[in-house]
C-alpha cells in the first residue's frame, strides 16, 4: 500500500499532460563516442562516459526529471521499492524516454531479477542504440543469467562505443561462453 501511495505522489495529479520528446543529443553523443574511441587512457575514457551519462540523464521536462532523480536517489539509498515506483511512474509518463527503462532495468538487476531487466534494456536500446551503459548492463545481466556467449557479444558492442569501460576486463571470461552460440 505504501508503494502505491508513493507511486501516486510521484506521478503527480492526474492530467491530460503528455511527456514531450527527450532532448536530441545525438550530435553531442557522437562527439563523445568519437572522443572515447580516441581517448589516450582509462581516465579520459571514464570522464567521457560521465559526460554521456549527463546527456542520458537529461529528462524531457521537469516532471520527468523529478521522477528520474527520485528513482536514482532511492536506488542509491537501497530503497528499491520506492525507486521502482518512481521508475514505473517515469516510464508510464514518458514511454519514449530511454533512461526510464534503463533505470528500471538497473533496479531489477540490483534486485537480482535478471529476466525482468532484459526487456527494459532491450527497450532502452531500441530508443537509444548508442546507450553504452545499457549495452554494458545487458552484458552484465546476460552474464548473471549464465548466457556468457550473448553477454560477450553485448559487451563487445559497448566496447566498440567506448573501449575504456571498466567491464572490459570481463570480456575474456565471457568469450569462453561464445562456443555455446
Amino acid at each position: 500500500m505504501r508503494h502505491l501511495l508513493i507511486a501516486c505522489v510521484l506521478a503527480g495529479p492526474a492530467r491530460a499532460e503528455t511527456c514531450p520528446d527527450a532532448p536530441d543529443h545525438s550530435a553531442e553523443l557522437s562527439r563523445l563516442i568519437d572522443a572515447a574511441q580516441a581517448a589516450p587512457d582509462e581516465a579520459a575514457g571514464r570522464a567521457l562516459s560521465d559526460e554521456m551519462w549527463a546527456l542520458w540523464a537529461e529528462a524531457p521536462d521537469a516532471r520527468a526529471q523529478g521522477l528520474l532523480d527520485e528513482a536514482m536517489a532511492r536506488r542509491e539509498s537501497y530503497d528499491y521499492d520506492a525507486a521502482m515506483a518512481a521508475a514505473e511512474a517515469l516510464v508510464a509518463y514518458c514511454p519514449d524516454y530511454a533512461e526510464g527503462y534503463n533505470q528500471r532495468a538497473f533496479i531489477h538487476f540490483l534486485r537480482e531479477d535478471f529476466e525482468a531487466a532484459l526487456p527494459d534494456l532491450k527497450r532502452t536500446l531500441e530508443l537509444q542504440p548508442r546507450h553504452v551503459a545499457a549495452r554494458t548492463g545487458q552484458a552484465l545481466t546476460l552474464h548473471a543469467l549464465g548466457r556468457n556467449g550473448e553477454a560477450a557479444l553485448a559487451l563487445r558492442e559497448a566496447l566498440a562505443l567506448n573501449p575504456w569501460l571498466g567491464e572490459r576486463h570481463l570480456l575474456p571470461v565471457l568469450e569462453q561462453g561464445e562456443e555455446e552460440l
